[in-house]
């Protein structure tokens, strides 16, 4: 025995039915109104065409015979599925013809039912058929609501990026600014170089990301002052060529300090820190690197820096 109790979620669906055949029509109008369907009826397919595309109502299923005049069932489903994929057709008929039946499953028949009918299985068949286009529906439905959430996701995700980006230069800035207090000459000058990185990065071409990350690490160039003694970093006087020895040892406390990242941005700092007193003709510190020897953001710092 068939199941043909209407689920609660399919509480009056609505259903578009199709024949020439005014008895027809009548009777299966009456059997489907009787087990909670709300039902449409055309005794043609010209009719019931309109009815699909002006209708407010949303037709979860069309119910149609085969043989009509001008328009057959077999027509009817074609131009159905020119303007919608997702409603599903039953085709009646009194004549199961092989051919027949290849061409309507060619063009996406759900299902098909023989006159004459048995009650059961129509409204079986009409409700297995309300089934598959709701579930269609929920499968539509599931997946705008995802490509929304990816969305609204992506756009939290570049929010989030965005702000850790923020976050990371004004803690580069604030790390800088600490040499600051150790060293009050450089400090303005740390605010300055970062900007001075930026332009010649630009007149020499680089890449627009090799640029952004430049001026971000520029200012960390002395960071390694933190290290040197503020009796040596602060003195007045003249240094002795000791402490001017000590002096020289900040390039390789700023790239111990920023050394071991995984990240682009504080691998540059760290290389910079470590090269920006190198000089072109090898005279500079500490490791006395010259010409091409030296990376190109350490040179451009650099010159930066004097």
């Amino acid at each position: 025995m068939y199941d043909t109790k209407i689920d609660s979620d399919d509480l009056q669906p609505s259903i578009l039915i199709v024949d020439d055949d005014p008895y027809v029509l009548e009777s299966v109008s009456l059997l489907m109104g009787k087990y909670g369907y709300k039902v449409t009826t055309c005794n043609n397919a010209t009719d019931a065409l309109a009815e699909l595309l002006t209708t407010t109502t949303k037709i979860q299923a069309v119910l149609t015979d085969i043989k009509m005049p001008q328009i057959s069932g077999i027509e009817l489903l074609g131009k159905i599925r020119s303007f919608n994929s997702e409603i599903p057709v039953i085709l009646m008929t009194a004549y199961a013809e092989i051919d027949m039946a290849i061409d309507a499953i060619k063009k996406g028949v759900l299902d098909f039912i023989i006159k004459p009918y048995k009650p059961e299985y129509l409204i079986h068949t009409v409700k297995k058929a309300v089934r598959y286009y709701n579930l269609l529906q929920i499968e539509k439905n599931y997946k705008t609501m995802l490509e929304k959430t990816v969305d609204a996701q992506t756009r939290e995700l570049a929010d989030a990026l965005s702000m850790l980006k923020n976050v990371s230069k004004e803690i580069v800035q604030r790390l800088s600014f600490a040499v600051e207090f150790k060293d009050i000459v450089t400090g303005t000058h740390i605010q300055r170089i970062g900007l001075y990185a930026q332009r010649i990065a630009k007149a020499l071409n680089m890449s627009s990301d090799t640029i952004d990350t430049i001026t971000f690490a520029s200012p960390m160039h002395d960071i390694g002052k933190i290290g040197i003694s503020d009796s040596i970093l602060l003195k007045e006087a003249a240094l002795t060529p000791e402490e001017f020895k000590i002096i020289q040892t900040h390039p390789l406390i700023g790239e111990k300090i920023l050394t071991g990242s995984s990240h682009h941005v504080i691998q540059m700092s760290a290389s910079i820190a470590l090269n920006h007193h190198e000089r072109w003709d090898g005279s500079g510190y500490p490791h006395g690197l010259k010409g091409e020897e030296i990376p190109p953001e350490s040179r451009v710092v650099m010159l930066c820096d004097q």
